[in-house]
């Protein structure tokens, strides 16, 4: 009696440490064979199931996510959908289909474990790879050989809800599957989606007035992380160069003769997308480049639309006019932030110039109040920034038009004068071939530096002359306004 109550206590104290996820490699590796091997052993998968976690060994980690991959990716195709369906009281009792429905459950758990392994900061970053290129594999199979964009989207959502930084994550995902024509394409989408989740939140945060200022605080501050995060990765995805000329794309979802086949799920905003390749089967490479670019001008724009933090802020205005808009379906859509981030003033209109003039020229976007801006930046400061040589340069092409007004181009003539008396010595170099270039491509404001002697002026008496207040400059440094600044009065007439 003695022997079997000893072989009892030893049976619970094994099961006890399964339970708990103290199992040795070994141990790991027997569970994960012997669960491939027979269905008898299907209990084996929630003890396997309990060691995919960051607080796991990694090498028992590994073992599991090894074993229940190779027991998943054969039997996909196998197993019902995810979401509940309609069946009838016979189905509810077919053994086939409730092994099935209890296999895909766990299937989901496997997922999402494996998500959660992806975005901690307590997991491997070796380790990390493996477990990406694993979620990579289920999006590309676990729907049909068709992207599977629901778990790809968990897997984003983690990504931009992590406190903690991603990068490394990220990082993977550009250098392996950013060069996949689909993963970019619904990448798009779901950043689209959670900026909008995002912007509903703050909207939400705004209009609770009886929130706790710690929450509010805490709430600001997650805000900015997940912006930072959404950034990062909107940032990293490669444009779709020459898109038009292209005959072929790389497919992450399908292969073989289907690699041009831009699939996806059947949801509202794609079901345009599916009834094209239904009639067609094969998408032309100008109709993706198309569908690209309307993803990304989205998601851009939703991005933008956004408090962004400061430091995003200027990030996203000195790339904007190399990265975002000459792949935008329609740039003067971001005509409102980019006037917006104009009139800020400072070094923030500085760095939105560069587009904001891109827009004008090229785009033909109007903007009255472009000059009185571009007039009011002209500080001592401006010297000392740090993007002063590139406003410097469209300083130059903006003064450049010949239908500027006299006005002005004498306004800023003046202006930069002044201030070359207060600026280091390498500032005043680039001032005075700002106002040669003004004096040899406007003509009519010479005067202001050389003034022929007229013959009445010449029979002036003495007292004409001197009611003329001779050597007084009316022009006002301090006036915001280039058309009020009395630039164009000559020194001589009385004011």
């Amino acid at each position: 009696m003695a022997s079997i109550a000893s072989k009892n206590a030893k049976k619970k104290s094994k099961s006890k440490s399964k339970s708990k996820g103290r199992l040795s490699l070994s141990e790991l590796k027997t569970l994960g064979h012997q669960l491939l091997s027979s269905r008898a052993h299907i209990n084996n998968l929630p003890i396997l199931l309990s060691h995919v976690s960051p607080t796991s060994p990694p090498p028992h980690a590994l073992e599991s996510l090894l074993s229940l991959h190779s027991f998943f990716a054969p039997i996909l195709s196998d197993l019902p959908s995810s979401k509940p369906s309609s069946t009838n009281h016979h189905e509810d009792d077919d053994p086939e289909l409730i092994y099935n429905t209890w296999v895909r459950s766990k299937f989901d758990i496997f997922v999402n474990s494996l998500i959660d392994f992806a975005a901690s900061p307590l997991a491997d970053e070796t380790l990390k790879e493996v477990v990406l290129d694993t979620i990579m594999e289920f999006v590309k199979v676990a729907n049909g050989g068709r992207f599977h964009s629901a778990i790809y989207h968990r897997l984003l959502h983690a990504i931009v809800h992590s406190t903690v930084p991603v990068n490394f994550v990220v990082d993977l995902l550009v250098s392996k599957y950013f060069k996949y024509i689909d993963v970019c394409y619904f990448t798009y989408i779901s950043l689209e989606k959670l900026v909008r989740t995002l912007e509903e939140k703050d909207i939400s945060d705004d209009g609770d007035v009886n929130a706790d200022s710690n929450d509010e605080s805490h709430s600001k501050s997650s805000s900015e992380i997940f912006i930072h995060n959404i950034h990062y990765v909107i940032s990293h995805i490669p444009p779709l160069e020459g898109s038009d000329e292209k005959s072929d794309f790389e497919m992450w979802g399908r292969s073989g003769g289907d690699s041009k086949e831009l699939s996806g799920n059947p949801k509202a905003e794609d079901k345009q997308l599916h009834t094209e390749k239904d009639k067609n089967n094969v998408l032309s490479a100008a109709k993706i480049a198309k569908k690209m670019k309307l993803k990304f001008t989205k998601a851009w724009i939703s991005f933008l639309r956004l408090q962004l933090p400061l430091d995003v802020y200027k990030e996203v205005l000195v790339t904007l006019h190399q990265v975002v808009i000459p792949y935008l379906s329609n740039p003067i859509m971001l005509c409102d932030f980019l006037t917006r981030s104009y009139d800020i003033g400072g070094v923030v209109s500085v760095m939105a110039l560069s587009s904001l003039f891109i827009l004008m020229t090229q785009y033909g976007l109007e903007y009255p109040n472009f000059y009185e801006k571009l007039y009011a930046l002209l500080v001592p400061s401006i010297f000392m920034a740090k993007h002063r040589a590139k406003f410097f340069q469209l300083l130059d092409s903006c003064l450049k038009s010949t239908l500027l007004p006299a006005y002005l181009a004498a306004a800023f003539a003046k202006k930069l004068s002044r201030l070359s008396l207060s600026v280091p010595a390498s500032g005043a170099l680039v001032i005075i071939a700002l106002i040669h270039n003004l004096l040899r491509r406007h003509p009519s404001i010479n005067c202001l530096v050389h003034r022929e002697v007229q013959e009445e002026t010449a029979k002036e008496t003495d007292a004409d002359m001197s009611s003329r207040k001779l050597g007084i400059d009316h022009f006002d440094n301090e006036e915001s306004n280039p058309i009020k600044s009395k630039a164009m009065i000559p020194w001589y007439c009385q004011v």
